[in-house]
């Protein structure tokens, strides 16, 4: 059995400035955005966007500054009415505490999805094909997201077999019991396999809306897997039917998914832009 190897949260300490483990892994996601993004806007598909000038590589990082706005605001506001509205609706202030913690992915791809609309206006392209565009180069960015949190040791897994391999202790959760890595399984489902099928399915034109589609489904499906290894919120436990919050946040994603993909199957209209 495995014990977590408690690192330090913080990476490096240079006087009073600390560099901690989760803000390199938020670089390190910034990073892979910008990197995957100009390899795709190279693909034959973008060529005619990039010749006339209405997308190129500066707008990448246009886009990725929206996009963490999106995050930010989104996954804090998010949190808040998904998980403790009770709570936050009687202290409104306390929703601008963000250094307690509290981030919500799902609420984190609303204000995504919101701030995809105002970049789309702004270079009056179609938001389904901003998000198509994005969308395989996002899932990297949430596999370094599940590795800072294996490495602050948070978001720990179920109880588990002790005979399992990789069971695992977390000592932050206060009792010495073997427990599934969730975080791991959800970097190699919602990180790199997620990002496989995503790269693989947009490597060619497709329907507008089809990548955008593929993700929801994509990422809901895992992630609804995922949440049966993960501990649900000691504040929520698990609600309806067994399932925890996340799975009921997904499951709406799973279902958008599913109508955007048919949709665009039966538009046939592809990635291509009037001029």
């Amino acid at each position: 059995m495995l014990v977590h190897p408690q690192f330090d949260p913080v990476a490096l300490q240079l006087g009073p400035l600390a560099i901690h483990w989760y803000g390199i892994t938020y670089l390190v996601a910034f990073g892979l955005f910008i990197f995957l993004a100009k390899r795709r806007l190279k693909q034959h598909q973008f060529k005619e966007i990039v010749e006339t000038n209405r997308f190129d590589p500066q707008s990448i990082e246009d886009l990725l500054f929206y996009g963490a706005i999106g995050v930010v605001l989104g996954g804090r506001i998010g949190y808040c009415l998904f998980y403790k509205p009770s709570e936050y609706l009687s202290q409104p202030l306390e929703i601008f505490a963000v250094w307690h913690g509290g981030m919500s992915f799902h609420g984190g791809m609303l204000g995504v999805i919101l701030a995809m609309v105002f970049f789309a206006r702004h270079k009056k392209l179609p938001w389904l094909w901003i998000t198509d565009f994005i969308a395989p180069c996002v899932p990297t960015g949430l596999a370094a997201g599940r590795i800072g949190n294996f490495i602050n040791g948070e978001l720990w897994g179920r109880i588990a077999d002790p005979q399992l391999p990789w069971a695992m202790v977390f000592p932050q959760s206060g009792i010495y019991i073997p427990r599934h890595p969730s975080q791991i399984y959800q970097f190699l489902l919602e990180g790199l396999l997620l990002f496989v099928i995503l790269w693989w399915f947009a490597k060619k034109p497709k329907p507008i809306g089809s990548v955008s589609g593929v993700f929801l489904l994509g990422y809901g499906s895992l992630r609804f897997i995922a949440e049966y290894f993960r501990e649900p919120d000691s504040f929520l436990g698990l609600l309806g039917g067994g399932l925890s919050m996340g799975q009921w946040l997904c499951l709406p994603m799973i279902f958008v998914g599913l109508v955007i993909l048919v949709t665009s199957r039966h538009l046939n209209v592809y990635l291509k832009l009037e001029r």
